[in-house]
């Protein structure tokens, strides 16, 4: 619809998650219009993330460092981990302000449609978090849709061992949502709720 770069920024905005056509062609247009110094303070910001931004060598969060500031905080109990899908669950799960343990991202969910099976994910390195016998619970927090579910039922099925107690949030979350949306109240009703999942 527009020539040359305008039409280039329009797609490549558009391929944001979360931002369809019209809102790429509102942000773009926003982009034009705004300060240079802002536009290029933005395209810093994005060229930094880039370069300083990874994950955590233990849990997969998303840090500056080598470890998360949640695996570096030696008040964080050692004897839970809350596995989440994403590393932006980490942030939903933390404004609830309920969870005092470790996480552990797994980098996605099961989804055969698309592709990802259980290699594909971190689940390796959260049995190997586990083999030293600190942990005496995991909470499994997927998203309660059909990908979440699948992982939940996969990980309740593997993690089955003497000493171990597997949980899963507790319903409250709305079925076919995303972790991240969910408000505190009923995320942190949810955690409140938990229950032992048998395989």
């Amino acid at each position: 619809m527009y020539e040359g770069i305008v039409q280039e920024l329009i797609d490549e905005l558009g391929r944001l998650p979360g931002i369809g056509p019209k809102s790429a062609q509102r942000i773009a247009f926003h982009i034009l219009q705004t300060e240079s110094v802002d536009v290029t303070r933005l395209a810093e910001v994005l060229t930094e993330v880039r370069e300083k931004v990874h994950f955590c060598v233990i849990c997969g969060n998303v840090t500056e460092q080598e470890q998360c500031s949640i695996c570096r905080d030696p008040r964080r109990s050692h004897a839970t981990i809350c596995v989440v899908e994403e590393a932006k669950d980490v942030s939903a799960v933390e404004r609830t302000r309920e969870f005092k343990g470790l996480y552990h991202v797994l980098g996605g969910a099961i989804s055969p449609i698309d592709g990802v099976g259980p290699d594909d994910l971190r689940i390796r390195q959260l049995l190997q978090r586990l083999a030293d016998g600190t942990v005496t619970e995991v909470i499994i927090a997927t998203d309660p849709n059909l990908e979440g579910e699948a992982t939940a039922t996969y990980l309740t099925r593997l993690l089955v061992q003497p000493g171990l107690r597997v949980t899963r949030l507790a319903s409250g979350l709305p079925v076919g949502g995303d972790l991240e949306y969910a408000d505190e109240v009923t995320l942190g009703r949810a955690f409140e709720g938990r229950r032992v999942v048998e395989p």
